[in-house]
């Protein structure tokens, strides 16, 4: 597989391929977001619009990985500032055939992540939240320098289920 990617920065015009990719997303890996397939697939046109326009605004950042000689969406990932000084990763997701390091894509997009999580809070943390069950990312997030924090919310689809917090020091 040839391995040739960029990473763009998401704007409205992208919506459409932001709902195809979001798709998949939910249906590879349902577990590690907080909507159902179901619910995102019936959403309408400009709610799409509206989430692609979100992950541009000032205060956020969304990226995604578009292979280069097909132009497909590859991945996604998106943080924004907390308003507590420090920066939310969110929306984290590489279809399966470009995971892992040997293609580095994942870790291209969380280099780009962190370098604008940086520049915006550099004396703060950029957090995330992760499945209890989710060890291939856990252990990703592991191997970039994130530690637990100890802290645990609720998985908001299944309360019974719970999300651990990560965060990396930015500073």
């Amino acid at each position: 597989m040839e391995s040739g990617f960029r990473i763009d920065r998401i704007t409205e015009d992208n919506w459409a391929q932001l709902r195809t990719l979001r798709l998949e997303m939910l249906a590879d890996t349902p577990l590690a977001f907080l909507e159902t397939l179901d619910n995102a697939a019936h959403e309408q046109e400009t709610e799409w619009r509206s989430r692609a326009a979100r992950a541009a605004r000032e205060g956020s950042v969304g990226l995604a990985a578009i292979d280069t000689s097909s132009g497909h969406w590859l991945g996604t990932m998106s943080a924004y500032l907390d308003g507590h000084g420090d920066a939310m990763l969110v929306s984290v997701y590489v279809t399966p055939a470009w995971r892992g390091t040997a293609l580095g894509l994942t870790d291209a997009l969380l280099d780009e992540v962190e370098a604008w999580a940086r520049a915006a809070v550099p004396d703060g943390n950029l957090r995330l939240h992760v499945h209890e069950d989710n060890p291939r990312a856990r252990a990703f997030y592991t191997r970039r320098g994130y530690v637990e924090t100890g802290e645990t919310i609720p998985y908001p689809l299944d309360r019974t289920q719970n999300e651990v917090e990560m965060v990396l020091d930015l500073s």
